[in-house]
């Protein structure tokens, strides 16, 4: 059984999906089950596998919807009491202790851009436990000579990059094109997206400029309000290799500690002010 969760594990991850492995770590007493029998809770609510049945699984079930969502382990005790269990049918004497982790699939970062300040960021990002993509139109540097890690490598335009891409909760955008016209056509696609993190290089003017100019096109506010611009966190970064550490430090924070609304919304209230 334990093959079956470890490879069904494997496939999720690889589908780019969440789920939660509860492990009972101590027994004590009588439980009916085994000390390292596993249960997979998958995103979908689905199971494989058990953990000793009865209301201990039911509990193990609600929890692990908290542990999807806040992506953190927890620890469970349960005192298999015949007054707590009897009505699941655990009527016995035993404690037993499961450990309760979420299983996440390895987050993508698209980098959209193949100069120098991309060629950092993706081998930041490698090593911080990110699998990356670049995107980029000019071939002489979109390729795998110049990023040897990266997952994959487009070097059409972008335009056909939009078509192949599909970004999801587990996806960071890094916008760093070689121009002003670039850097807002990709914008304005990922601004539509489900990505989880969407940042842009340039100063406030750039920045204020596209956000307004994709304000006028239509396009929701709020959409544009959770792009990080500029991107990175301030750290005052100046070389390539200063500014990918930003870059994806900024990453690593929405990822480990969740949404924090960035400065493109004190942008759009600077500019009435």
């Amino acid at each position: 059984m334990d093959a079956d969760i470890f490879e069904e594990i494997q496939r999720l991850r690889r589908e780019g999906r969440k789920a939660v492995l509860a492990t009972i770590v101590q027994i004590r007493g009588s439980v009916p089950s085994f000390q390292t029998a596993k249960m997979l809770v998958r995103d979908d609510g689905s199971t494989l596998g058990s953990v000793g049945g009865g209301c201990v699984e039911a509990d193990v079930w609600a929890a692990a919807q908290d542990v999807l969502r806040e992506e953190k382990s927890r620890v469970m005790h349960f005192d298999l009491t015949e007054e707590s269990m009897a009505e699941g049918g655990l009527i016995c004497g035993g404690k037993v202790e499961i450990f309760v982790e979420p299983v996440l699939p390895v987050p993508e970062m698209i980098i959209f851009g193949a100069g120098h300040i991309s060629t950092q960021v993706s081998k930041i990002a490698v090593i911080a436990g990110f699998r990356t993509t670049i995107v980029d139109n000019r071939p002489v540097y979109a390729n795998k000579e110049r990023f040897p890690e990266a997952e994959s490598v487009y070097s059409e335009s972008f335009e056909q990059s939009f078509e192949a891409i599909t970004p999801t909760e587990n996806t960071y955008l890094v916008i760093v094109t070689r121009g002003h016209q670039e850097d807002e056509n990709v914008l304005r696609w990922a601004v539509a997206t489900n990505a989880r993190y969407i940042g842009m290089i340039g100063s406030k003017r750039k920045i204020r400029t596209i956000a307004e100019n994709l304000t006028r096109e239509g396009i929701d506010r709020e959409r544009i309000e959770r792009v990080h611009m500029p991107i990175g966190l301030d750290i005052g970064a100046v070389t390539p290799e200063e500014i990918a550490v930003a870059i994806v430090a900024e990453a690593i924070q929405i990822r480990r500690v969740g949404f924090k609304h960035p400065q493109s919304k004190k942008l759009f209230q600077d500019s009435r002010s």
